[in-house]
């Protein structure tokens, strides 16, 4: 792999994984699915955070 396609994928990786991080706040602040999948113990602490 040449240099110019690496640099070009790199702004790339770093929007995917913000939006990631975005989605798994967002999911855990409205308990979603991935909240849900969360044992109690995590869920009562993760829960305790956001307040």
């Amino acid at each position: 792999m040449n240099k110019t396609s690496t640099k070009k994928k790199s702004p790339f990786i770093l929007i995917a994984a913000c939006m990631i991080a975005v989605a798994g706040l967002a999911d855990i602040k409205y308990r979603g699915l991935f909240f849900r999948l969360l044992p109690e113990s995590v869920q009562s602490f993760l829960a305790q955070v956001i307040k």
